[in-house]
């Protein structure tokens, strides 16, 4: 899980290369200054909404299963056992063991924000100019650069208690075991805690990119006067 945030798009295009703070300085003045702190400021503002409104979205029931931009299918490996299973009627524990792979995501999210949090705190000016001055997704870029290795060392065991929490792995043992029984089918016994794991960290820099792009396109997306004042600088 995880395009990002807000940037001085427009702006840059009359000088894409000029420092951040000389192309502030050329704008026409409108009585309020805006230093760097608050350049930094606002970019953190912007992530730690981000975080909230979108990534708090994953960690609810159907976060991921009713989400077509994030629900975790099944891996190559797994397809043959979805079709085996619904070529002899069992297409609702198909549907159940996929359901299970996202309801284990969506508890293990529950762990990202303070990890997220922790790195935007660390977002300094010259952080904050780099991610301006960058491509559409350069704030969602940062954050995986900051937060990919942490997030899978977390992921990954809450994925693993999370199985038996949700009850996805007595679904999947049964599924597995259903599906090689089937005469003719060759037995599987794949590795589902590393697959959600990508997949979970996959979801979430998705879903924070959607709000950066928000904030970057959508002038109502800025809710406080920070914002406004910052991200102007872009428009």
């Amino acid at each position: 899980m995880i395009k990002k945030i807000f940037t001085v798009a427009l702006v840059f295009t009359l000088n894409a290369c000029a420092d951040l703070q000389q192309v502030i300085n050329q704008l026409p003045q409108t009585g309020t200054t805006i230093g760097n702190d608050q350049i930094a400021s606002g970019l953190r503002e912007a992530l730690n909404l981000g975080i909230e409104k979108q990534v708090s979205k994953l960690t609810q029931t159907d976060g991921f299963y009713k989400n077509d931009l994030v629900k975790i299918l099944l891996p190559e490996e797994l397809q043959q056992v979805d079709k085996g299973l619904r070529s002899i009627g069992l297409g609702s524990l198909a549907d159940e063991g996929i359901k299970a792979l996202n309801r284990a995501a969506e508890d293990a999210v529950k762990e990202a924000t303070p990890i997220f949090v922790d790195a935007v705190k660390q977002i300094t000016f010259t952080d904050a100019k780099n991610i301006l001055l960058g491509n559409d997704n350069a704030a969602t870029q940062y954050l995986t650069g900051k937060t990919q290795t942490p997030l899978y060392e977390k992921f990954h065991p809450v994925i693993n208690s999370s199985f038996s929490k949700v009850g996805a792995d007595k679904i999947w043992t049964n599924l597995i075991n259903k599906y090689n029984s089937i005469p003719f089918t060759n037995d599987v016994n794949p590795d589902l805690t590393d697959y959600v794991t990508s997949e979970a960290l996959e979801g979430v820099y998705t879903m924070i990119a959607v709000e950066e792009k928000e904030i970057r396109t959508d002038i109502s997306s800025r809710t406080t006067t920070l914002l406004k004042q910052v991200f102007a600088l872009q428009d």
